[in-house]
């Protein structure tokens, strides 16, 4: 099971990126994927969620409005578009694939991507 991030880097307040995470050796379609981020000395905290099929998003207060989580299941790969970046929204950016089968819990976590949001 892999799950590897990319797209992070350094951009400057109001600016965009868009990271991507691409998943490979699990049935990517049947999961709930997530991102989360962790800023340095403050716990991991959920960013943003899509049900398997895409039909249903979730965001957290702070980036409602300008984060936009996506998933496209043809190519096992989930979205967050940031715009309007501010700089409190530095933080290592984690995916998340996440499900219950038959009463069993199945987690996995990417190796994250840094973001960068300085002038």
């Amino acid at each position: 099971v892999q799950l590897v991030e990319s797209g992070g880097g350094l951009v400057q307040p109001g600016g965009s990126l868009r990271l991507s995470c691409a998943a490979s050796g699990f049935t990517f379609s049947s999961y709930v994927l997530s991102w989360y981020r962790q800023a340095p000395g403050k716990e991991r905290e959920l960013v943003a969620d899509i049900t398997s099929a895409g039909g249903n998003t979730n965001y957290g207060d702070s980036v409602k409005g300008r984060f936009t989580i996506s998933r496209d299941n043809a190519k096992n790969t989930v979205y967050l578009q940031m715009n309007s970046l501010k700089p409190e929204d530095t933080a290592v950016y984690y995916c998340n694939a996440k499900r219950d089968y038959v009463g069993r819990p199945y987690n996995y976590w990417g190796q994250g991507t840094q973001v960068t949001v300085s002038s």
